[in-house]
């Protein structure tokens, strides 16, 4: 497990920053659970950049400078997501990125986080590791760990992008 803070530099990490939480035109789309159909009274707003082959979003290219850095070599999906404030921390089910894929295949891959706001919510590994939201903050483990997503009860959203994919050796 990698944290880097500071990830982009700060003029690069403000356009994102206000592209994703001020942009009236940044579309976010309704969920109707957090990691299973089976959440009750659970939501989320997500944003799909990418996935498994082809750019899915017109903002794409508004997340090449962090591609820039992690310099994938293979892309299997980037997903924004947004968790709105809860009266209480939420913890939510452990879960991979990359279900759908057989056990061998996945620890070749790699899952990335960058947060986007700072916020009391924070990712929380199934050994007890607890990562905090601290904007412009890289978390970087391999995608078979599982994890989970935190709410916040500090700020408004908590906003997130998750990276998959094949890292170079």
């Amino acid at each position: 497990m990698k944290i880097e803070d500071n990830f982009l530099n700060q003029e690069e990490f403000n356009k994102i920053q206000k592209l994703m939480m001020k942009d009236k035109s940044f579309p976010w789309y309704f969920v109707d659970h957090i990691v299973s159909k089976h959440d009750v009274d659970k939501f989320h707003f997500s944003h799909f950049f990418y996935i498994a082959g082809a750019a899915q979003s017109p903002f794409f290219n508004n997340i090449c400078p962090i591609l820039d850095v992690i310099k994938p070599v293979a892309l299997w999906r980037i997903k924004a997501n947004l968790l709105t404030r809860t009266p209480n921390i939420v913890e939510n089910d452990f879960h991979v990125d990359m279900n759908d894929m057989p056990d061998e295949k996945i620890k070749q891959w790699t899952t990335a986080i960058f947060y986007v706001n700072t916020n009391n919510g924070y990712t929380k590994f199934e050994n007890g590791t607890k990562v905090e939201s601290v904007a412009n903050r890289m978390l970087t483990f391999p995608t078979d760990l599982k994890h989970t997503a935190i709410s916040c009860t500090d700020e408004r959203t908590r906003i997130v992008i998750n990276f998959n994919y094949f890292a170079n050796a």
